[in-house]
């Protein structure tokens, strides 16, 4: 499904989200606060949109992602990154080889969740930060409500005005209303070892995003 969304994939998430998709991005590129030296993983990275953000001197960023299609348009667009095929669930990296791991609206795609924090976590150095963006749960029922309508009866109208797979935005919205809420996903990422696990919500709650540290004595 993501292969055949690939090339317009950034664009039409701009165009759906009215532009908070990169807003998002670059709340996520101030919270992971990438240092020269540092060794940077970004899960479910796809083109590479939100890996760029990291991309500073001396940081070395892995864009990593589950779709081939994905990874061949990131490789174009842009050169300078890293791309791997990784499956969260199974991450082909050593342990302790990041200071950092980031992933942005690919978590609740992952059949495993659980599995796939517990990889983020081995493949963290001890000290080292997850920072997890995804779709959440808006505090406000009236709000939540209106929210889950335009989900599930405006968007993929919309969707299929500005992609040729608007089934891909129909599975969105099935993903979100399904997915943990933020308290939910907090204790998800505790019981794996995180420490100091703490969210906050973006754009009424419509986003959440979540970091945690893996203790230093691990």
């Amino acid at each position: 499904m993501f292969d055949g969304v690939a090339k317009n994939y950034d664009a039409a998430n701009d165009l759906l989200s009215f532009g908070s998709a990169r807003i998002w991005r670059k709340k996520v590129a101030k919270l992971v606060n990438p240092q020269p030296g540092q060794k940077i993983l970004d899960l479910a990275a796809g083109t590479g949109s939100s890996s760029v953000a990291f991309a500073r001197e001396g940081v070395h960023v892995v864009a990593a992602d589950f779709s081939t299609g994905m990874l061949e348009e990131g490789r174009k667009r842009h050169p300078q990154l890293e791309f791997v095929f990784a499956d969260a669930a199974k991450l082909p990296f050593s342990q302790g080889e990041f200071d950092t791991v980031t992933m942005s609206f690919g978590l609740r795609n992952v059949e495993k969740t659980e599995l796939a924090l517990a990889e983020i976590y081995r493949v963290l150095k001890p000290g080292g930060k997850i920072v997890i963006c995804e779709f959440s749960t808006i505090p406000n029922r009236a709000l939540r409500g209106m929210y889950l309508f335009y989900l599930k009866n405006i968007l993929p109208t919309l969707a299929g005005m500005v992609s040729k797979t608007p089934e891909a935005y129909s599975y969105l919205a099935e993903s979100i209303d399904a997915w943990p809420n933020q308290a939910e996903l907090a204790t998800m990422i505790e019981k794996v070892g995180f420490e100091s696990v703490v969210f906050r919500n973006e754009t009424l709650g419509i986003v959440a995003i979540h970091s945690g540290t893996k203790p230093r004595d691990n």
